[in-house]
């Protein structure tokens, strides 16, 4: 499809400050998350870009990265799939606060 064509691969950083320090107009607080939690999990795990989700982990795992609003629509009815959430300070079902990644590294 041209949708393929029209979006590029996402590139992530290994951290999240030298985003702000390359951005001339700020950077998108989606994309921080999404660095932030890439950041943590490239050193000890294999990820991957999935059809559905932000991030598939060791061929097994799916998580969606968002903020305190995100919703499971784009992991729906999928296995082993995870919502990724800022903002909250608390894990309940399959939701799990961004900040809890920072003690992976």
């Amino acid at each position: 499809s041209t949708a393929t064509l029209q979006k590029p691969e996402k590139i992530y950083l290994n951290n999240t400050n030298i985003m702000h320090a390359l951005s001339e107009r700020g950077v998108d607080l989606g994309s921080v998350r999404e660095t932030f939690f890439f950041s943590q999990l490239s050193t000890i795990s294999e990820l991957s870009m999935p059809l559905k989700g932000d991030f598939l982990v060791d061929n097994d795992f799916t998580f969606e990265i968002g903020g305190k609003s995100k919703k499971r629509k784009q992991i729906a009815g999928m296995d082993n799939a995870w919502v990724v959430k800022d903002d909250v300070e608390f894990a309940a079902g399959h939701e799990i606060p961004l900040w809890m990644f920072g003690f992976v590294y």
